[in-house]
């Protein structure tokens, strides 16, 4: 739903940056594989070691990266096929990233078998919810729906973690149970998406 109401506003937001770093000569491929190493690496060095709040403050300036290197590829004109996979592909390997080394903090020293089970359903779940708008996106259909697109996913988990960090109690539990039903709902609500599209597509034609 944010990149339904928000995108406008932070492409404008982001705009000067982008221009600024193309005529630098930056490639938005770099920003984005950037941004993706720095995630993966924080994730594993401060969440897969209980340190929360650190965490969260470094990787969400890593996954900032990802709003400017659409903000560069749109300064540059140089949007492509590959930049977009290449992108998706990155928003999947730091999102395994997290949850995954949140799932290592829980089954070793947090050791916490039912939140070890909720970053494993919310790491399966994020996938999922990816992965069935690909396959949408590839049969020609539009798959924009869902109460938990990756920004909200993302918000969730990291104010999680961040309060966690702080020392609030069971925020971190709570915001991984909340994503866990709201990314199943999200799954729901588009696979039925592309039922509704898919009958319009294979409707004979009126007689």
């Amino acid at each position: 739903m944010l990149n339904i109401f928000a995108r406008a506003s932070v492409a404008k937001a982001l705009q000067p940056l982008g221009e600024r770093l193309a005529r630098a000569g930056v490639s938005p491929n770099a920003v984005t594989v950037a941004g993706t190493v720095g995630a993966v690496a924080a994730a594993v060095a401060f969440f897969g070691r209980g340190q929360f709040f650190l965490g969260t403050v470094v990787i969400t300036i890593f996954v900032l990266f990802d709003l400017v290197d659409g903000a560069l590829a749109r300064a540059r004109g140089t949007s492509s096929p590959f930049g977009a996979v290449l992108d998706s592909t990155c928003d999947r390997i730091a999102d395994a990233a997290i949850f995954g080394a949140l799932a290592w903090w829980f089954a070793g020293t947090g050791d916490s078998p039912a939140l070890l089970l909720a970053a494993l359903l919310c790491l399966a779940l994020s996938s999922l919810t990816s992965y069935v708008k690909a396959r949408a996106e590839g049969a020609g259909l539009r798959c924009d729906v869902g109460i938990a697109e990756r920004a909200e996913r993302l918000i969730i988990v990291l104010v999680g973690t961040g309060l966690d960090g702080l020392g609030v109690p069971f925020v971190l539990a709570a915001a991984l149970w909340l994503l866990v039903a709201a990314s199943a709902v999200t799954v729901i609500q588009r696979v039925l998406e592309v039922r509704r599209q898919a009958a319009l597509v294979t409707q004979p034609p009126p007689r």
